[in-house]
């Protein structure tokens, strides 16, 4: 018998191994290792992946894999294999539609769930990038969390070569 491999760094691979319910446990997992403490994923279940836009004239956005967790947290997860220039900007483009997706018809006090939008990047952010990890939210001008529900996580899984390797990567 031939040994079959699945590449998660592949669109399929991803969602194959990620994106479907007998799998669940492996995405709960790697992302309990990613989230604060607090935010720990118990349960969680996948939810539509793709939104139009208000009109026919706005663009719509297709996430790899979109879920809750039984406490009502939201986490896009996006796998990027190019570098994109403007990948921050559509995370939070993406943000924007779990956000909407809490307000309710009638009387509503705004209260909002957390959001996560994580990045799987197969690439480094910048040139000077060191960390594999980021972790962003608002902060004021004093460098404090102004509103800590709304969470980017990118998490670069080929961190770049370093001394004579790095010449030959950068080629």
């Amino acid at each position: 018998m031939q040994s079959v491999y699945l590449n998660p760094l592949t669109d399929f691979g991803f969602k194959k191994l990620f994106g479907e319910e007998p799998h669940k446990d492996l995405l709960i997992s790697f992302l309990n290792t990613l989230l604060p403490e607090r935010h720990q994923i118990a349960e969680l279940q996948y939810t539509k992946n793709e939104y139009q836009g208000i009109s026919q004239m706005d663009r719509k956005a297709i996430f790899d894999l979109n879920c809750m967790s039984s406490t009502g947290e939201r986490f896009i997860v996006e796998l990027q294999k190019v570098k994109q220039t403007f990948f921050k900007d559509r995370s939070i483009y993406y943000s924007t539609f779990a956000i909407q997706e809490q307000a309710q018809r009638g009387e509503w006090d705004y209260q909002l769930e957390a959001v996560y939008t994580i990045g799987i990047l197969d690439f480094m952010m910048d040139d000077e990038q060191q960390e594999v990890i980021y972790h962003a939210q608002l902060k004021d001008q004093l460098n404090r969390v102004f509103y800590e529900k709304l969470n980017f996580i990118l998490r670069a899984v080929s961190p770049r070569p370093s001394g004579r390797e790095y010449k030959a990567y950068r080629r």
